[in-house]
Order: C-alpha cells, then structure tokens, then sequence
C-alpha cells in the first residue's frame, strides 16, 4: 500500500500520500504549530486521521539531529518544543502503522542517491543552502551518520575563529548568508530583501549584489574544496532555493578553479551540481529512509 510521508520545517508541515516508486498521488500542507509539542502533534494526528485507511506506513523528515532507529531527537532544530522526544513513539499512540524519521538534510541525500543526480555513484554529498547549511554524505552506497548522528550538519563547521555562532558555515555560505551581506552592503534591514531579489539585482548588474554572491560563492567553494580533501566524493550536488539560481553554480565553479589555479600541484576536482529534487527532496527521502528504519 501507500505510505503518509510528512517533511516537517519551522513554517509549514508538507505531506503525501506516496507510492514505492516515490510518485505523489496527493499532497498538501498545514501551518507548523510554534506553542507547544501538544498543538504540533495534534496537526500531525489530523493528517494522519484523513488518510489512515489508505496507507499502510508513515515516514517522516524533521530538523534537528535525530537517531534515525530509535526516533530520538537529540537537538530539535526549529523545533524547541521535540528536544528529547521520541516522535515515533509519540505517533505510535495513535497508530499501529511503522513509522520512521530521518534529519531533512540527510532525507535530500537519500532522495538524490536514490533517484536523482546521485545515483549509481558510490559517493557523494548534498548541501542544501537555506536559512542554514543542511545535507548528507552517501560513502559506499549508504547515508553515513556518523557515531552521534550529526554527520551533515554543515552550519557548524568553523569559518575563522569562533566566538560564539558567528564564523560558521551556515552564516558564510547559505541563502541567509547571502542577503546578510548584500543588506550590509546596502546599508539596510536584513529582513527588507530576500534572495529571489537578490538575485534579480545580480542580473540587474548591482555592484552590491554581484559583491555579496562573489563572497558567498568563495565560502562555498572554499569549503567544498575542503570536503573534497576530507570525504573524496564523486560528485557533490547543491540544494535549497537558492540552488535553482544557475549564476550560483556558475561562480561556485569559478571561485574553485581560482583555488586549483594557485596550487603547485594537481588534486581532484570538485564535480558541482544542481540536486535534481527540490521541494519534494526531503519527501522523497523520508520514503527512502523507511525502508531501511522503519520502527514497528
């Protein structure tokens, strides 16, 4: 039978009735609820309610670091109200249907290693650019979590020293990042521009504009070179909103063959790309993941 596939974000909760082969046969959304863990679960029952004699399963993408065969969430992300919850077992109150939860940055890995500009490679990572920095790492085939299941979470590797949350990733290279330096640039309120606009200020031929991608294309570039050195993927493939813009990829490639150009010897490029799924990549993931950590 079909499965209930549910991507969790800080904004709205996405859900679909999904078959095997990850086609959507129905979708919808409701508001995420930001008071309390009892409003968001009671969302989450009224979506399952509609479809429960219909489906078979239940999967799930959430932010935060989370133990994929347990449904432990060990940080909540957006989510203050999940830290230490077990949101599998919480839904097995109303439900005898497995259910499984995956981070959303490892879901878009799985759904790209599975059906999308991943496949057939043994290989590869996703960064997904957003308010943060999310994304996976596939090593022989599988999604590696690592020993406390925080392999992926790119916000937090260290761009200069650290004082704080400030030299991280996910304020150098993400959709925030890039608006924070053109707001700057422009000497305005970070929330008056968005990255949509950003961007058609960039083809506009903006100074500002063309600056802020520069520099955040450059972090990025730096730190994909970095990953490169680390993991040796195949490929490494780019998701989020901001992915869709092909003038990012283009001066991503730019800023790392200025990187290559100043070594005194030969190293493995960086293959760049666009993640095939964009909106439904954490959707498709969540399906993924249910195979392999589905709890009964």
């Amino acid at each position: 039978m079909n499965k209930l596939v549910l991507d969790i974000g800080g904004s709205s909760i996405k859900y679909a009735i999904m078959n095997e082969t990850a086609d959507i046969l129905e979708r919808g959304n409701e508001s995420t609820p930001l008071d309390s863990f009892e409003s968001f679960i009671s969302v989450i029952r009224k979506i399952y309610d509609k479809y429960k004699d219909d489906i078979d399963g239940i999967a799930l993408s959430a932010p935060g670091t989370i133990d994929p065969k347990s449904g432990l969430i060990l940080a909540p992300g957006a989510l203050s109200f999940n830290y230490k919850v077990n949101l599998i077992d919480k839904i097995h109150e109303f439900t005898t249907y497995p259910v499984s939860i995956e981070n959303d940055g490892k879901c878009a890995a799985l759904a790209e290693s599975w059906i999308g500009n991943l496949k057939n490679c043994k290989s590869g990572i996703v960064l997904v650019l957003g308010t943060g920095i999310g994304g996976g790492i596939i090593l022989d085939g599988k999604l590696w979590s690592g020993s406390h299941f925080f392999a992926g979470e790119f916000s937090y590797l260290a761009q200069g020293e650290l004082t704080g949350f400030d030299n991280v990733f996910a304020l150098k290279g993400s959709a925030t990042a890039l608006v924070m330096e053109f707001s700057k640039a422009k000497k305005i309120d970070f929330s008056a521009v968005d990255g949509k606009k950003v961007f058609e200020l960039i083809v506009a031929g903006d100074e500002d504009a063309i600056s802020a991608l520069k520099k955040v294309a450059h972090n990025l570039a730096l730190e994909m070179y970095n990953l490169q050195c680390i993991f040796d993927p195949e490929k490494i493939c780019i998701g989020g909103g901001i992915s869709q813009q092909p003038l990012l990829i283009e001066e991503i490639k730019k800023e790392l063959n200025t990187i290559y150009s100043k070594l005194p010897f030969e190293v493995p490029h960086v293959i760049v790309e666009q993640c095939m799924f964009y909106n439904d990549s954490n959707l498709i993931g969540a399906l993924r993941n249910y195979e392999f950590n589905k709890k009964f």
